[in-house]
This record gives structure tokens, sequence and C-alpha cells, in this order.
């Protein structure tokens, strides 16, 4: 290939069925897709290494996704994740120019434009990687960045080049904190304070739930013993706790929408006196910080759980918005019931 001399390339990719729809095109990049695929990412040449790993294997999810770092992180002290790689293309979701492509972050997500951002992590857009062309021009050899969008967008440098980041790239082993990370999530939501907008639905269900507070840190701990972090997904426990938090949540709020549930309006500036699911749960804002959160989530598994209790009826929209029907709330009550009794 020209760069990566005496590296395992066919060994580097996990072609998983996810990966293979996903992230890696059916084909090398040609010439001519090269470059329209660079103008439509405003005019940044793709570097000759990024290129040539593309022309083995056109994008996808590495067998080796940690990434050492000297310098934190919102990842870690000493390592950044990574989900995949784009390819050079657009017939995949993740492709440089596909659905959720470089320009994707910069255009709805509002990521800064110093380059191309390549890589995703398992925050599910809430940092990323990037090609950082910023002391190169959009004609040069761009460094690697992590970009934190948590942390007003923050930039820290990653690697020297794309080839010196991919050979880089170790197994999770070389920085298995599993058990560490058990022990810190289990601290989380045994005493981590809870966000502004979870305090004011525990004062509002109290006539109907006094200790609300003490089952959310119950039904928290009990995912974290499934899991061994403390995340939501779709498994039984994480379905328990979108009920719970949807529940709470309408103590005191009307739902118009899915969207505004997750999410308040960008015109609107972010505060807890207009709450959403991330302010919730989620995120903190800078100013007033929380530690019971997760810290990041997959927008795809919380749409799932609303339309399937949409459909089911169990979520049902009324004159107030959105609401839980009185038999479901009945039946999250009792599953509640029973997660205290099994602790």
């Amino acid at each position: 290939m020209g760069y990566f001399e005496g590296f395992d390339v066919a060994g580097f990719w996990d072609d998983s069925a996810y990966a293979l729809a996903e992230y890696v095109e059916e084909a090398p990049p040609a010439r001519e897709s090269i470059a329209s695929v660079e103008e439509e990412l405003g005019g940044y040449r793709l570097p000759d290494s990024y290129i040539a790993l593309m022309t083995a294997h056109n994008g996808g999810i590495p067998n080796r996704d940690h990434f050492p770092m000297t310098e934190p992180t919102s990842w870690a002290d000493d390592h950044i994740v990574i989900t995949g790689i784009r390819g050079v293309g657009r017939t995949r979701p993740q492709s440089l120019g596909g659905e959720y492509g470089s320009r994707f972050w910069i255009d709805m997500w509002e990521y800064p434009e110093i380059g191309v951002y390549f890589a995703d992590t398992p925050s599910a857009g809430h940092d990323m990687l990037a090609l950082d062309y910023r002391a190169c021009g959009k004609g040069g050899e761009p460094t690697v960045v992590h970009v934190d969008q948590e942390d007003d967008f923050a930039i820290t440098l990653v690697a020297e080049n794309f080839e010196a980041f991919v050979t880089g790239l170790v197994d999770e082993s070389v920085h298995d904190t599993s058990e560490q990370d058990r022990i810190d999530a289990l601290a989380t939501v045994r005493e981590g304070s809870f966000s502004p907008v979870l305090r004011r639905a525990f004062r509002e269900v109290a006539d109907v739930l006094p200790d609300a507070d003490r089952r959310m840190r119950i039904l928290g701990e009990a995912v974290v013993h499934d899991k061994g972090f403390f995340s939501l997904h779709a498994d039984a426990r994480s379905t328990l706790m979108y009920d719970y938090l949807f529940w709470l949540f309408t103590s005191f709020n009307q739902v118009g929408s899915f969207d505004r549930y997750v999410r308040t309006p960008p015109q609107y500036e972010r505060s807890y006196a207009l709450p959403d699911y991330e302010l919730m749960i989620v995120f903190g804002l800078v100013a007033e910080p929380y530690d019971f959160s997760t810290g990041g989530y997959a927008p795809g598994f919380l749409e799932d759980w609303w339309n399937s209790r949409v459909a089911s009826g169990r979520i049902s929209e009324t004159a107030d918005g959105y609401r839980m029907t009185d038999a479901a709330v009945g039946a999250l009550l009792d599953e509640l019931a029973g997660v205290v009794r099994d602790r």
C-alpha cells in the first residue's frame, strides 16, 4: 500500500453483520468517488494513508478499538475508544458521505468545522474523532484529534497523523477497567446526587411513592449488577428505567412529542427550568452538575421504547400530552416493588 508496512490489515477489521451493514462500502473508492466525497466534505484532501487503508478495506469496525492517551478526555484518563472508521463513499449510513457522515455532525450537532469527522465512539455522538486541518490547510497532512461535545467541543490531540492513529490502536484488554468501572458505577447509583429534574419529580410523586428516590437507586443498582456499568439499552431493566423516568417526568411536565421529551428545542437556552430526558438522567449543566447519570445514551434504544409503549397503549396521547395510562402506572409500581423485594 505504501503505508502500513508490516501491518495486518485483514486482521484489523471485525466484519460483523452490523459492521457490513453500517460501515463497510462494497467496493474500494475510485478516484472519481474520492474527489466527489472530498468536495462534499468541504474540499479537505483525505490523507494518502486514509485512502490506502480504505482501498484495502473501505470502512468498518476495528478489532483493536482502544487508543492510549497521555492527556485525559471525557472518555478516560489514559485512553479513548472508537466504534468504527468511516469508509469513503455514500452507500453506508456511517460512511464519510453517508447519512451519519462527517457533514451530519457539523450541520446537525454543530461540531466545529476543523476538518473531517472520521470515527465515532460508544457515546453515540457526544464525542468524536476528527482529521484536524487547522494547522496544515485543506490540502495538508492533518492530525487526529478528539472533540468532546459535552465539554464545549474541547479538542485534544490524539495522534500526529492517521497512520500513527491506526497503528497505535490496541486491544481492549490493555485498558481493562471493568472491575473498577463496576465499583465506580455502584458508588454513583448508591450515593450520587440526582439532577434537579429528578429531585423535583420525587417531590411531586411523594404522595403516591414516598420513597421514589430510594427506588431509583435500587433500580440503578440492579442495572449495574446486570451490566457492570450504568447505561440503558433495550434490556428489561433499562425498559423499566425508561418507564420510571417518563412517569416521573410527566408528574410536572407535559410531553407533546418524543423529540421534545428527549431534548429541549435548540432555539431555547438549556436550563433545568426547561427539563428534558437528557437533563434528567444523561448530562448535567456545567454550572450545576449532578452525579446520578448515564453520561451518554443511544437515542435509538429510547425511541424504540417510546414506539413500543405508544403502540401497546401503555403511553397514550391526552389533552395534557403523552402520559402513561393508569394501568401502566400500576404495572410500573408493581415492577418497582419487585425490584425492591429482590434486592
